[in-house]
């Protein structure tokens, strides 16, 4: 029979309870096998020591815990990879080793299976004939159709409760076009499968590979987020990214590759590491993710900090034409028109003071990263000067020679910045039409002044190309056509100019030679170091200087680049272009 049980306090010990118990446990002859059994049960060790275990537990789960990530062996295993693939020092070897032992990894499983909760019991689904009446309202059935199309969200485990939430609606996908799912939602089951004890990653590829209906069953937000009207903030990249090469990012299906150049459409900035966003002229609706400015200047700083972010490359070579420069040899070639030949004159003051304007460029302020550009469409309006057009090309554009042919066919729409000089007049010169001849105290008081985008010193006169010129061709409401060194961007990118950037430069191929033939120009005189020299010459211009260009012009020949040029400046007066929003809002 069984005695009164003792009262025992709630502070007693489920293990000190059991003791009681089978202490109270006395044979009766009409249940005599079942007391011992309940005995021998009770009398057990391992009970009891699973009785202990449970109380500590109880003790400790008082404290509310909570796991600092819920993958520690998968963060063990990536260590050991980015270890193995390099050399290794004495105690870097000692932590391969470590991280590579049995104990280790079925304490660091042990410890991911608390943490995701996977020990809990896993309910079956309820069954698909349930009334719906009897089913908790808190429970909603979703049911959604796609095709190959990611879904268009992405999931995170709730580091309190481990359940599995939506982190992120991505715009335009199957989910955001179904208004059902919301963030904040925790996901259940996926086509009658649990997921709740599966990883994230694991739960992302179901989702991406599953086509046609797909079964949600969801436990929705108690506040449902309002949809955030889209956005219309755009930024022209200024880097190319790729997602499937970024570890950071919380999907890599869920990203957007863009190139330098691209125009991005944000639509929610709301995270503050990962924003949503479209590319201007693609047909997929969906955003996708990218990453915030912020984000990518902060990686990009600790980067550099550890040596693995490659500082800016400068050109060390000049870039301009050498059939231009070499035109400058004979008397009174310069004529006015191929300033940007010369080389750079720094005899007369090396560290110049910037340019009035320079300090309102883009880049003037922050020059450390190139990320993103916030832009928006312009067209100058009947009342508004024209655009400036500013052309740059490295060796074997001739640039000079392309810009002279636009303005002579049509000298009426199209003007030429006319230079300064400190050289004297000859006689068949008139001032203000082939220079304007001023003194050298004169010059090098507008040097002082930045007065000029860029000079040179050729035969011991100077010669330059000043503000005052552009300024004088564009009141006249003609289009200015300057050829520059890259380097005078910065002080003609201003709102007053909005300048249309068009970086010319030749087709260079493997076999230039042959393919040139003898009654091609370039073929003259040019010998394969030198076409590597203008290849080289092209990738340095494209590093240093391509996030200002909006116009590549790549040169198969005079005839069709002069085509291909007059067409994109016409484009410019009739359509809308991007510019910096800073040009319009000022």
């Amino acid at each position: 029979m069984i005695e009164a049980m003792p009262i025992v306090s709630a502070s007693t010990g489920l293990h000190e309870t059991l003791a009681l118990l089978t202490s109270q446990l006395h044979p009766d002859a009409n249940h005599k096998e079942d007391l011992v059994f309940l005995k021998d049960v009770f009398s057990e060790k391992s009970l009891g020591y699973l009785m202990k275990i449970h109380e500590k537990l109880k003790q400790y789960e008082k404290q509310s815990p909570t796991p600092v990530l819920h993958s520690a062996s998968y963060l063990a295993e990536d260590l050991a990879e980015e270890l193995q693939n390099g050399p290794l020092e004495d105690d870097e070897r000692e932590l391969l080793l470590l991280l590579s032992t049995p104990h280790l990894k079925a304490v660091l499983s042990a410890h991911d299976t608390v943490a995701q909760k996977n020990f809990d019991p896993i309910l079956p689904p309820l069954p698909e004939d349930l009334d719906d009446d009897l089913e908790e309202e808190s429970v909603k059935i979703v049911r959604l159709v796609k095709n190959k199309e990611p879904l268009g969200a992405t999931i995170r485990r709730d580091e309190a409760t481990g359940a599995v939430i939506v982190a992120r609606i991505m715009r335009g996908g199957a989910a955001d076009r179904s208004g059902l799912v919301h963030v904040g939602d925790e996901l259940r089951e996926v086509n009658g499968n649990l997921i709740t004890h599966k990883r994230p990653d694991e739960i992302s590829q179901i989702l991406s590979q599953s086509q046609g209906s797909i079964t949600l069953k969801i436990i929705p937000a108690v506040v449902e987020e309002d949809k955030l009207k889209e956005s219309r903030v755009y930024l022209r990249a200024l880097f190319d990214y790729t997602p499937f090469d970024d570890k950071a990012t919380p999907c890599q299906e869920a990203g957007l590759p863009f190139k330098r150049g691209d125009i991005l459409q944000v639509v929610s900035q709301e995270d503050t590491t990962w924003w949503q966003a479209k590319k201007v002229g693609d047909c997929n609706l969906r955003a996708a993710l990218i990453p915030s400015t912020q984000f990518q200047e902060r990686r990009l700083r600790y980067r550099m900090k550890m040596g693995s972010f490659p500082a800016p490359v400068s050109p060390k070579t000049p870039t301009y034409d050498r059939a231009e420069r070499e035109d400058c040899d004979s008397d009174g070639a310069l004529n006015g028109k191929d300033i940007a030949s010369l080389r750079r004159s720094f005899r007369l003051k090396k560290d110049r003071q910037a340019a009035p304007g320079e300090a309102h460029t883009p880049d003037a302020n922050h020059t450390d990263f190139l990320i993103y550009e916030e832009v928006t469409q312009y067209l100058p309006r009947p009342s508004e000067r024209p655009r400036l057009i500013v052309l740059i090309g490295s060796l074997g554009a001739r640039i000079t020679e392309l810009k002279q042919k636009v303005i002579a066919e049509n000298p009426r729409h199209y003007g030429l910045a006319v230079p300064h000089t400190t050289r004297a007049r000859k006689c068949h010169e008139r001032e203000g039409v082939e220079y304007h001849f001023i003194t050298k105290a004169a010059f090098e008081a507008d040097i002082q002044n930045g007065k000029f985008i860029e000079y040179g010193e050729y035969k011991d006169n100077l010669y330059g190309t000043g503000l005052e010129s552009i300024n004088r061709v564009l009141d006249q409401n003609k289009v200015c056509l300057v050829d520059v060194q890259p380097e005078a961007l910065k002080t003609l990118r201003t709102a007053d100019f909005k300048p249309f950037i068009i970086f010319a430069r030749p087709r260079i191929y493997v076999t230039q030679k042959k393919q040139l033939g003898s009654s091609s120009s370039l073929s003259l005189g040019i010998t394969e170091e030198d076409l590597q020299e203008m290849k080289q010459s092209a990738e340095r211009m494209e590093e240093c200087y391509g996030h200002w260009v909006d116009y590549v012009l790549v040169k198969e020949d005079p005839v069709s680049a002069l085509a291909e040029l007059q067409v994109v400046l016409e484009r410019v007066q009739m359509e809308p272009q991007w510019v910096p929003v800073s040009w319009v809002r000022s």
